[in-house]
């Protein structure tokens, strides 16, 4: 597969991100010494300016960090549960049938802000003020809108002018802001100087914890500043599996993680792929992938809340039984997804340690609520739970949801190859199984993996498949001959995701780097 750029290469560190700028700011931090933590709190933090409609301080974040030193990989669930007083029964005797995806009652805690102080409490080098001073910077003095960013401010008018709060931010004066002009956001500018200043308490107990709650309770919305007082994230450990002969770690649940390990699984017990995109190639992938989102409906949630054996779920009994029905001629129902607005970016520092950060709001904007003065934009995650009491995934107070995060890595036995992962929402763990069947299965580099056409199964209704214009000739007729129902879309579509990526390799020692086109991505390194 040929990409449109090269694969950035380098030897000492690198960073990847779905924006050109905040990429900037994260590899300054490791020429400065900074280690792969500080790096992409500080890129994340610039994206949440950046990227207003994909990720906010408001949102949850999820990452991974492999430690050199001891060789071992670490987990952090940053994920906020639903208010103490969140009450499924009240919204079905509303008239609900299903969780509102915009407005107070999809708020559920920001995990954000914990999670950077908690990985940067115990990976960090640098202090936190120098990481959040560049995005400090960018919001109060303003940054020049990208061309994606104009096309969605302006495609989402009449959602923006729905809400007061958000249309202040960003788009000031009532204008939507043209191709290269700047927008500047001070009251974000504010919050983030309080958080440099005051710390992570400033968000939970402090003044913006005020502002949070008393936004929300004004709506008639659950969360409260006790919510946000009691929050704290987890530290877990990763789940991983063999897919041939590397090993890929994810995240436990609440996050769909299990997913893709789960189709992986599956799409192993058929003759490993020769021709890249072919039919025979992408049909068992999307078979596999279709099973193992059906399995995460029914299985996946807080595991607090409901006994998740993740090993029962990968054992060779469990695949096999799932894999039992599958036709090599023929479609199959699967399950339904969504897109979901996010950003994934991962590092490489010159310790050779690496973190895999995902980080959201979830849908567009999120709740589009955004805490009065303080630019801070909360997340619609609450949206995930089910009102159906049968169900697993069950809207439940003080219950984290069915999460679509989830930031991997790659190992080679105990050597890490590199962290890898896409936006996406629901797809994320298909989009996954495709970047990694392109290097394990097509040897690719990061940039013409992360490149590579990418198909969507379940867009819109169980058997639908999105593709992506491009693909070997004659593909899609085969796919359509199994019973794919197939819509093209362009090539680099941005619902297709954003991924980034970084592998060693322990030849040479270089690290090389890709970035995804459907965004304004770069992968930068020195």
């Amino acid at each position: 597969m040929r990409a449109s750029r090269p694969t950035t290469l380098a030897t000492h560190g690198m960073i990847a991100t779905p924006h050109y700028l905040a990429t900037s700011a994260g590899l300054q931090v490791l020429e400065e010494g900074g280690s792969a933590m500080d790096a992409v709190i500080c890129a994340n933090a610039m994206l949440t300016v950046l990227y207003p409609d994909q990720t906010a301080l408001g949102g949850d974040c999820f990452f991974m960090a492999f430690d050199a030193a001891t060789g071992t990989t670490h987990g952090y669930n940053g994920s906020g549960p639903a208010p103490a007083a969140a009450d499924p029964a009240a919204l079905r005797a509303d008239g609900w049938t299903a969780m509102p995806n915009k407005g107070p009652y999809a708020i559920t805690v920001p995990g954000t802000i914990d999670a950077w102080f908690a990985g940067h409490e115990r990976f960090g080098r640098l202090e936190m003020s120098r990481l959040l001073e560049p995005a400090t910077t960018l919001a109060r003095d303003g940054f020049p809108v990208s061309p994606r960013l104009t096309l969605v401010l302006a495609g989402q008018r009449e959602l923006i002018a729905s809400w007061p709060g958000l249309q202040s931010l960003v788009h000031p004066g009532g204008s939507i802001p043209g191709e290269g002009s700047l927008l500047r956001m001070p009251s974000l500018a504010r919050s983030f100087e309080t958080i440099r200043a005051e710390g992570r308490d400033a968000f939970y107990t402090g003044e913006i914890a005020a502002a949070i709650a008393a936004t929300v309770g004004n709506l008639g919305g659950w969360l409260s500043r006790e919510d946000l007082a009691a929050h704290t994230g987890e530290w877990v450990e990763p789940v991983s599996v063999e897919y041939r002969d590397v090993t890929v770690s994810t995240m436990p649940p609440n996050s769909q993680g299990l997913t893709a390990l789960l189709g992986l699984r599956m799409a192993e017990l058929e003759p490993a792929p020769t021709a890249w995109g072919s039919a025979a190639h992408l049909h068992p992938f999307v078979e596999a992938a279709k099973r193992a989102y059906r399995v995460r409906d029914a299985e996946i949630t807080d595991p607090a809340f409901a006994d998740i054996d993740v090993d029962d779920l990968l054992s060779d009994d469990s695949i096999e039984r799932l894999w039992s029905d599958y036709d090599p001629e023929w479609v199959t129902q699967g399950q339904p997804s969504r897109a979901g607005d996010t950003v994934y970016l991962c590092a490489v520092d010159a310790d050779g340690n690496a973190v895999s950060l995902i980080q959201s709001l979830f849908g567009a904007f999120g709740s589009c609520v955004v805490a009065e003065n303080t630019g801070i934009l909360l997340q619609n995650r609450g949206a995930s739970f089910s009102l159906n009491p049968e169900r697993i995934n069950l809207l439940e107070g003080g219950k984290r949801t069915r999460h679509t995060l989830m930031p991997s890595m790659l190992f080679d036995g105990e050597r890490l190859l590199g962290p890898f992962g896409t936006q996406g929402g629901d797809p994320q763990a298909q989009i996954q199984m495709q970047l990694i069947s392109n290097v394990v299965d097509f040897g690719m580099d990061p940039q013409a993996a992360i490149e590579a056409h990418r198909w969507i199964a379940g867009s819109d209704a169980d058997d639908d498949l999105l593709m992506e214009a491009g693909f070997p000739e004659g593909t899609v007729q085969r796919l359509a001959a199994r019973g794919h129902r197939i819509t093209l879309i362009d090539p680099w579509n941005p619902g297709a995701g954003h991924a980034q990526m970084i592998l060693v390799d322990w030849q040479s020692g270089v690290l090389k780097g890709g970035a995804d086109p459907r965004a304004d991505g770069a992968a930068a390194g020195y």
